[in-house]
């Protein structure tokens, strides 16, 4: 069996985009085909985002590539999926969501020790533009005194 333990599929985007408030790991539903491709490393959390149907967590443009040596039952690449977390956590999410400006994103995506999918979603709330410039300027100052520490030890 391959190593899955290097699969971590990351939304960089989100991190940019979302104040993440709390975070949650959830489990996906998928079928064969799909964790098959995803232990390729064939997915992407770009633009994911999640929402409740009828008490349920599911997860939205989530892009799962058709798998390589898949028949004609492959599976639909950007399906919306079900994510399983317990019901304390999906009610508190819920109430959570009521809240104006918040939303649940994809973070990142996984393969855990006993080789099952697991996604790390965040309760989060937009930024905006000027709170996007600040972040910048906070990690590049970040970045620098990092460099100079490196540089002070040499």
């Amino acid at each position: 069996m391959a190593d899955y333990k290097n699969i971590n599929i990351r939304n960089k985007r989100a991190t940019f985009d979302y104040e993440i408030l709390e975070e949650y790991i959830a489990g996906v539903v998928l079928v064969g085909t799909e964790i098959k491709s995803l232990r390729l490393g064939k997915a992407s959390l770009t633009d994911s985002y999640c929402y409740f149907e009828q008490g349920e967590l599911w997860i939205r443009n989530v892009n799962i590539a058709e798998y390589q040596w898949g028949t004609c039952n492959n599976h639909v690449p950007k399906r919306d999926r079900k994510l399983l977390l317990n019901r304390k956590e999906l009610t508190k999410l819920q109430r959570a969501l009521q809240d104006r400006g918040l939303t649940v994103v994809g973070l990142r995506l996984f393969i855990n020790e006993r080789g099952l999918a697991k996604i790390v979603v965040g309760l989060a709330r937009g930024r905006k533009s000027y709170d996007k410039r600040e972040y910048l300027k906070e990690n590049d100052a970040r970045r620098e005194m990092d460099k100079a520490m490196k540089n002070n030890r040499r």
